[in-house]
């Protein structure tokens, strides 16, 4: 997993309430496990007519914010199904934090695991990230993981919280399995130590619960 620490891109802003994943990525894209190539897919049938070609009234389509790496949204953003498709298409895309009043909680769970930062901002906060995003000569932002700071060009800060533990995951670059597998080696000291006996304990506490031991 790619790491994150600060992050200094143009916003690109789309403050729809509800975006939901199938909206992110749609269903007819899913036939793959692969990572790569979900980008050009992304909000498809808003981001494209139905020829085939650009929507020019879509953010994404339009300079500067084609070539956007944050995403200011709307309330909810990522409801729906969980597909982990969704984020892919986002970071494929390009886009590396996105910051939102409220997110889907499955979704907001699947960025971390993705490298991707999600950033939970109040109202107020938000109303003047969309004005920013908006103008293209104030689009520009950095996101700063370590001092949770969002500055705009004006020189507006706010800050935000996140999870210590999904700040570090981030900040190195590691998922929840990357992050066991930091301790292997006392993983493997409890296990030789343990061998199997903890698996039949286990078993033997499941047999009395049900009364069948």
């Amino acid at each position: 997993m790619q790491s994150f620490s600060c992050l200094t891109g143009v916003a690109a802003a789309l403050p729809l309430v509800n975006i939901d994943t199938d909206k992110i990525l749609a269903g007819q894209f899913l036939k793959t496990t692969s990572r790569a190539g979900l980008g050009v897919h992304l909000f498809h049938a808003m981001r494209y007519a139905a020829d085939g070609s650009d929507r020019s009234d879509f953010v994404l389509n339009r300079d500067p914010w084609r070539g956007a790496s944050i995403l200011i949204a709307g309330p909810n953003f990522g409801c729906g199904s969980s597909r982990e498709h969704a984020p892919w298409a986002l970071l494929d895309f390009g886009i590396r934090c996105i910051i939102a009043p409220s997110f889907a909680d499955i979704f907001y769970n699947n960025c971390f695991k993705n490298g991707i930062l999600p950033v939970l901002l109040g109202a107020e906060a938000m109303q003047i990230l969309i004005a920013a995003a908006e103008t293209a000569g104030s689009a520009a932002m950095t996101v700063d993981l370590p001092a949770q700071t969002v500055t705009l060009a004006s020189g507006a800060v706010f800050h935000f919280d996140v999870d210590p533990d999904r700040k570090r995951g981030l900040l190195e670059g590691r998922d929840e399995i990357g992050q066991s597998l930091m301790a292997i080696d006392a993983i493997r000291v409890w296990e030789a130590a343990t061998g199997d006996r903890w698996g039949r304990d286990i078993v033997a506490s499941d047999l009395v619960d049900q009364d069948l031991r």
